[in-house]
């Protein structure tokens, strides 16, 4: 028996260092305790004999298998009440023991109170009497005081395989764990490049395009027309524009930016789309202005109200030399064939044959007079832009929150734990959902290419939708909201740099029209 216990202890201390640590910075832990030791109460005496107890003391070493499981090896002294029957001449001896248990911890590691089950094997040997194998079993608590430091509680039975020989342990202590911290709070001083990545003069910390080089008042990114605001505002990037028009121009000053204007070089008006609205017009040149003209897009006579004298197979009015459809009646507006919706375009060549529409629009309506038909627009009755399918733009200062997000949000190292000081961002993103209906939410998360890309992907899955389940807790419809991650995929700096690792580990957060 003594053979069989200390080859497993053997196989337990050869074996311990090579096991994987759910933390990495403290994978080890040292111990020790006061003993309340009972050799009597489970033997033929009473449990409430308490001057029966003797005390000891216990000192072992302790080592994270995973997040609810350690080992620990104990090596326990103490002078104890003897195991004879006749409690009123008892004696004391000493006795010595050597323990290999398993704790298994009900909670996750980070917390501040951990209740833990245990269960080992030991050898106990008395300085007067036999070597005896026992079996305990038990239960204690951790109390955390610090990160590393915890006051330790645990209370035992010990089986014992010879005779008379059960006892009860009962130990309170402290527990001090350490290892070789992979990060460290205090950043080391670095070399002024690793900062700037782009050589911009702004550090990449603050700078909202750390990879490409753009002016310090711009936040570090590029103005490629110089008007002031950056590419990533600007819907004309390479045409310097002005911020009232999303960085694009307006030629002709009628205040409808050349980008949504039909007559870019013509002073016109808002409700005609940019162009002019004239009562001389004269569509189709045959002398009779529209207003006055019964066929003002087909040239005819003024003796005839501006349609022409010819044939007419379907008696619509329409000669059938300019009849589209001379077999068909329609409208003089459509080339003589039929208009349902009366639009002036012919239901051949109307996306929407049965909705009065624009012609610039393939006959589509435009509810909100943005330039952006019906059939497109996915906010179609609020004026938007063609970059944003239709949809009302995002102020510059929500753009700024959410670029800055991916850097304010912070978890706990190597873990999906939101650390507090990411409440306030995710806060102002979720008044940003409010404040944006027609928009969803894409959350995506992703890391650095430290570790496997197996335990990356999967921990940037898990950050991604540690912030979806707070922006829920917000109020935010989860409907409106989804997420992913990417691992280390998707780089935006260098994997070797710390710098760039840096920038690497995020969350990023994009507002897409519903």
């Amino acid at each position: 028996m003594k053979r069989l216990l200390a080859v497993t202890l053997l196989f337990l201390w050869m074996n311990i260092s090579t096991l994987d640590a759910q933390n990495p910075n403290y994978p080890w832990g040292i111990n020790s305790k006061v003993l309340f030791m009972d050799y009597q109460s489970q033997n033929g005496g009473d449990i409430s004999n308490f001057g029966a107890y003797h005390n000891g003391f216990e000192i072992g070493l302790l080592r994270s298998i995973n997040e609810n499981i350690n080992i620990s090896i104990p090596f326990k002294y103490g002078v104890v009440t003897s195991h004879n029957q006749d409690f009123n001449n008892c004696f004391h001896k000493k006795v010595y023991g050597l323990d290999g248990t398993l704790q298994y911890l009900f909670y996750k590691p980070d917390a501040n109170l951990q209740p833990y089950g245990m269960l080992g094997l030991g050898g106990q040997l008395e300085e007067e009497g036999e070597f005896n194998v026992q079996i305990p079993i038990g239960v204690g608590v951790y109390f955390k005081i610090a990160e590393n430091a915890f006051i330790n509680w645990q209370s035992e039975y010990r089986y014992s395989l010879a005779e008379n020989r059960n006892n009860l342990h009962h130990g309170l202590g402290i527990t001090y764990l350490f290892g070789n911290p992979v990060e460290k709070t205090d950043k080391p001083k670095m070399d002024e490049d690793l900062l700037d990545s782009d050589g911009d003069g702004l550090e990449d910390d603050i700078d909202l395009c750390p990879q490409i080089a753009g002016p310090i008042d711009l936040k570090g990114c590029p103005d490629s027309d110089d008007d002031g605001i950056p590419d990533y505002r600007d819907d004309c990037p390479n045409i310097a524009g002005v911020a009232l028009f999303k960085g694009c121009p307006d030629s002709d000053g009628d205040g409808v930016s050349d980008n949504d204007d039909e007559c870019p070089n013509m002073f016109g008006t808002k409700e005609n789309n940019g162009c002019p609205e004239s009562a001389d017009k004269d569509t189709d040149g045959d002398g009779v202005v529209d207003s006055l003209d019964k066929c003002p897009n087909i040239k005819g006579s003024i003796d005839n109200n501006g349609c022409p004298s010819e044939n007419d197979s379907d008696g619509d009015g329409i000669p059938d030399s300019e009849d589209r459809c001379p077999n068909l009646s329609g409208s003089a507006s459509a080339s003589g064939c039929p208009d349902r919706d009366a639009d002036g375009i012919s239901d051949f060549d109307d996306r929407c044959p049965d909705r009065p529409g624009l012609r610039s629009l393939n006959g589509c309506p435009d509810s909100d007079g943005d330039g952006i038909d019906d059939s497109r627009d996915k906010c179609p009755n609020q004026k938007g832009s063609v970059a944003n399918s239709g949809c009302p733009g995002i102020d510059a200062s929500d753009l700024s929150t959410l670029e800055t997000a991916m850097r304010a949000v912070q978890f706990n190292t190597g873990k999906a734990t939101l650390k507090p000081e990411s409440y306030p961002v995710l806060n102002q993103i979720a008044n940003i959902m409010s404040k944006y209906p027609n928009y969803n939410l894409i959350i995506e998360g992703h890391t650095d290419n430290v570790g496997s890309s197996v335990n990356n992907q999967l921990l940037s899955e898990k950050r991604a939708r540690a912030c979806y389940e707070y922006l829920v807790r917000r109020s935010v419809a989860s409907s409106r909201m989804s997420h992913t991650g990417y691992g280390e995929t998707k780089p935006i700096s260098d994997n070797n740099s710390l710098s760039g690792r840096a920038l690497n580990r995020r969350v990023e957060f994009n507002l897409r029209p519903r």
